[in-house]
């Protein structure tokens, strides 16, 4: 009993610990996202509008100063399959807020975001998300999605890249829930390649409920560029369903299942 005792009074003793330190995180975050975006909209008005560099400060300045503070390390592999002079449209699964921030980070030229329209009311964030061309979408607003997708094309087309959550939502079990079609419509009309990413640890590092960080290691398995070249708009559900499935192998990869 006295070793339950013991055991029960660490535990208590080291939550208490974690929230302490998770409180100082949530401080720095917000005071490192406040200054970024704030430095970011600066060099914006400052370069008449030139949104290239606003988004290269987030993946060279935001993104590696909110992954130190939350003791992540981050492990990238398969760049070198991707032609970078080329644009991409960039599909990954979703664990973790702090997804963003990993991809940011280890894709080598500035990206455009397909975001939920609820973050463009958050201050700051929703400010610079604007001014820097992400693309908000009104979930369960399916017309209206597709429209502003459409909008898009044209960005893609001059040599933009996008990046897109096609799960719509986070998965709280690290289960890769199936894929929405909308950003595969923008790949097929802008004749991109669609480029799977396998996003893992991340929603270890920072769950879905809470902000209750630790540390730990996010990697990032980056997979064969999927052509559109031939393929028609009908083909959008098909091509979806490939880069989940190539998604999904990526994982299943580094987490076989074990023998009886």
């Amino acid at each position: 009993m006295a070793a339950v005792g013991i055991s029960l009074g660490r535990s208590r003793w080291r939550n208490l610990c974690w929230s302490a330190v998770n409180a100082l995180q949530l401080i720095y975050t917000i005071a490192w996202t406040t200054g970024c975006i704030t430095l970011a909209l600066l060099v914006l008005l400052l370069t008449g509008g030139n949104r290239r560099i606003p988004l290269r400060m987030a993946s060279r300045l935001w993104a590696p100063g909110l992954l130190i503070g939350a003791g992540a390390k981050l492990r990238v592999e398969g760049l070198d399959r991707l032609d970078f002079s080329k644009p991409h449209v960039f599909v990954a699964n979703h664990q973790s807020i702090i997804d963003i921030c990993a991809l940011f980070r280890a894709l080598p030229v500035p990206i455009r975001f397909v975001i939920k329209q609820e973050l463009a009311k958050v201050p700051f964030i929703g400010w610079y998300a604007r001014a820097v061309g992400m693309v908000f979408i009104e979930r369960g607003h399916a017309r209206e999605a597709a429209m502003r997708l459409h909008g898009v094309v044209s960005i893609v087309r001059a040599g933009e890249s996008l990046c897109a959550f096609p799960e719509g939502t986070r998965s709280r079990n690290g289960a890769v829930r199936p894929f929405k079609g909308g950003a595969f419509q923008v790949a097929l009309q802008a004749g991109a390649a669609v480029v799977p990413i396998a996003i893992e640890g991340s929603g270890a590092v920072l769950p879905v409920s809470g902000f209750r960080v630790r540390p730990g290691v996010i990697t990032l398995h980056i997979g064969e560029p999927i052509p559109t070249t031939g393929l028609r708009a009908g083909d959008r559900h098909a091509l979806a369903q490939r880069a989940h499935d190539a998604v999904a192998a990526m994982l299943a990869c580094t987490h076989p299942p074990r023998q009886a």
